[in-house]
């Protein structure tokens, strides 16, 4: 058959081009990809003596000739198209249908002598065989076979047309090197980190055990699809490998049925002790399932991109090492561990069970009922005497298309509640991750009082739709207590929640959440920051000296140590307490500047809390009365300690200025006593309790970070 496909002055190849060396008095075997190309130096392969050549090929063969002179010359009758022999001549041919039978297809370069006499010929036998490792790469739930988005760009030819056939292809595999983009546009297949449990027997999480438990298992994972097209059987001394970086292994697992005919039995293929995996080709048009799982959230050592290769082996004669003559790459991204801001849903709260707190869990329980979710109570056997919830644990998620299930970070500050996250919170559908530092100190800043996150904010038109995460450290030009460094890296290499550092050493116990909190409203900001504000309470404190309420009578009803008379005109008086505020706002609205720029907040955003702090021996700020900002958040209802604030008409003052702060925005305050349960020992109704959330509805793949 002639020639289809001609094409004038010699462009690069394309990438991925297989280079095929043709023997003229030889005809050689090869196996050609289904869209990908060979190329042949035809000028190389040709005899001494030849000007000229022509080429035939079968009907399954696009053929294309690559020449610095595109002029055709002269040619007997019947001889077909010739081309001058110049230097840097190239053939290059591809098969867009999968081969019935080895050796199916031929190509046959004829060269000629001056004047047009035959010299000799050189020839391939081709046999076409489609090879695809296939992924959600546009991450709708479905393994699309050869999807565009599995590579950076649409195949391009080089070279101008003659108006005759070009190739007909699919998406050249292997041609293009796979990527993962971030965004509404981009492209690339997500993992999920197996970090829940599904086997019952054992204590560790699914990515730490190298078998698959049961079918649920699987459902975890992310499925990759290897297919293959061609005949009954691959030609002697060629093979099918799947394999990993070395880079790579700890990081990702692949899984494969075994036996599919007696009880489907799924092994690993690929991860920590295994490289590579020889695929056994079936013949036909086949198609291979794989599931692969994640093994480590993203850190600072590891971006969370994960590759996986297939490639086709040959091997010239037996003894003699294979060569790989095709390759085809997936990527995925591991999917981050997210936060919860306190203006997404609750779904379930958790509080320890104490000797001294049965009054607060009641409280508590009441307020868990209102808002419509669930109280879980952590007993003694569990906590051990901890009864710091907030500061054991963070509840967050993880995201794919196919899957979504809630997942706890466990502080590396471990107390009483050590066993807790794992023994009654992992299992089926409910992850577990935790970061422990090898050589730093562990100091209170690395408990997750001390971690917290924005609802979604816009700052200077870069859009945060999954908030930012929020870190207590010490002051910038200071030594100081900050969080572990390790803790800290995770976080920033989840992206899609780029963290703050916040000023908070200057707390005797040093969390954010002691001075700052969220709300949600229904209005178009969606929410409110809270900051504790000294300046806000010694101003009502003026207002109420003024309108003759000085001698109002503070902590009335209150189970503290402290029994002295505390009124307002005393506090006003206090010049030691007063100049140990002003301080204490200093810090605050370091803070407050920080989280406006950060989060792109205006004044109107932020509400001041009234709050009185005074310093320890050691210069660090505990609350002077019940901390109001250290509240618990579920929805519309706010569990906030009780201040024990000054009382007139019967009421606190300090109530009803947060009511009349809080409840417009469509809020209901609920004042919760727990100066005996935590207040005692420097914690809140927050360090008491934790609340897990539903998780966004916002895809994270979405964000451009």
């Amino acid at each position: 058959m002639p020639i289809t496909g001609v094409s004038g002055r010699l462009h690069g190849e394309m990438p991925g081009d297989r280079t095929l060396r043709l023997q003229h008095g030889n005809r050689i075997e090869a196996l050609c990809v289904l869209g990908t190309c060979i190329s042949a130096d035809v000028y190389g392969a040709a005899p001494a003596g030849a000007v000229s050549f022509s080429v035939k090929h079968t009907e399954g063969v696009s053929v294309e000739v690559k020449c610095q002179s595109p002029a055709e010359v002269g040619s007997a009758p019947g001889s077909g198209m010739r081309w001058p022999l110049d230097k840097g001549t190239v053939l290059r041919f591809s098969m867009s249908q999968a081969s019935t039978e080895v050796n199916d297809n031929k190509v046959t370069v004829s060269f000629y002598a001056e004047g047009g006499q035959p010299i000799n010929q050189a020839g391939v036998f081709l046999t076409g065989i489609g090879i695809s490792l296939d992924v959600d790469a546009d991450r709708d739930g479905v393994v699309e076979k050869n999807s565009p988005n599995k590579v950076t760009q649409p195949l391009a030819l080089h070279g101008k047309s003659m108006g005759l056939q070009s190739l007909s292809l699919l998406r050249p595999s292997g041609v293009f090197q796979a990527s993962w983009t971030w965004g509404p546009e981009g492209h690339g297949a997500i993992l999920l980190v197996s970090c829940d449990k599904e086997n019952p027997f054992t204590v560790a999480s699914d990515c730490d055990d190298e078998r698959v438990f049961s079918r649920e298992d699987l459902l975890d994972m992310s499925q990759m699809v290897l297919r293959t097209e061609g005949p009954q059987r691959l030609p002697r001394g060629y093979e099918i490998i799947l394999y990993i970086p070395v880079s790579e292994a700890d990081k990702v697992g692949v899984f494969h049925v075994q036996n599919p005919f007696f009880g489907q039995r799924y092994v690993q293929v690929l991860g920590r002790r295994k490289l590579y995996h020889t695929v056994q080709y079936t013949g036909g048009a086949a198609e291979l399932d794989f599931f692969v799982e994640g093994l480590r959230f993203p850190d600072d050592t590891f971006p969370g991109l994960v590759s996986i290769h297939v490639s086709l082996l040959e091997t010239l004669a037996e003894g003699i090492p294979h060569a790989p003559i095709f390759t085809d790459t997936v990527m995925f991204r591991v999917a981050p561990w997210i936060m919860t801001p306190n203006t997404l849903a609750p779904v379930n709260v958790f509080v320890c069970s104490m000797k001294d707190n049965y009054l607060f869990i009641k409280e508590i329980k009441n307020l868990v009922n209102k808002a419509g979710c669930e109280l879980k109570v952590c007993f003694g056997y569990i906590n051990r005497g901890d009864r710091w919830m907030q500061d054991e644990i963070e509840f967050g998620y993880t995201h794919a298309p196919h899957k979504s299930f809630p997942v706890v970070l466990d502080s590396p500050q471990d107390g009483g509640l050590e066993r807790f996250p794992i023994k009654d919170l992992l299992g089926p559908d409910f992850g577990y991750v935790s970061r422990e530092p090898l050589f730093e100190a562990i100091t209170s800043l690395d408990s997750f009082g001390n971690l917290e996150v924005s609802p979604p904010v816009t700052v200077a038109g870069k859009e945060y739709p999954l908030g930012r995460i929020l870190i207590g450290s010490s002051f910038p030009t200071s030594a100081g207590r900050r969080m572990t460094r390790v803790v800290r890296d995770f976080l920033c290499a989840q992206q899609v929640q780029a963290p703050v550092e916040l000023y908070s050493d200057w707390l005797a116990v040093g969390h954010v959440d002691e001075f700052v909190t969220f709300v949600p409203t229904s209005d178009k900001k969606r929410f409110r920051m809270l900051m504790a504000s000294p300046a806000a309470c010694y101003k009502l404190f003026r207002e109420k000296q003024k309108e003759g309420q000085g001698e109002a009578t503070m902590f009335k009803g209150y189970s503290g140590t402290d029994t002295k008379r505390v009124t307002i005109n005393k506090v006003l008086s206090n010049n030691v307490l007063m100049q140990q505020n002003q301080y204490v706002q200093r810090c605050i609205d370091w803070n407050r500047d920080v989280l406006k720029k950060e989060l792109g907040l205006l004044e109107e955003d932020i509400i001041d809390l009234p709050a009185l702090f005074k310093l320890d021996k050691q210069g660090k700020a505990v609350p002077y009365f019940p901390n109001m900002v250290t509240m618990i958040v579920l929805a519309k209802d706010l569990g906030i300690p009780k201040p024990f604030g000054p009382i007139m008409g019967g009421e606190c003052c300090l109530e009803q200025q947060t009511r009349c702060l809080l409840e417009p925005l469509g809020l209901r305050c609920r004042f919760l006593e727990d100066v005996c349960s935590y207040h005692g020992r420097l914690g809140e109704v927050r360090c008491g309790t934790n609340v897990q959330r539903r998780p966004f509805a916002f895809k994270w793949w979405h964000v451009t970070p």
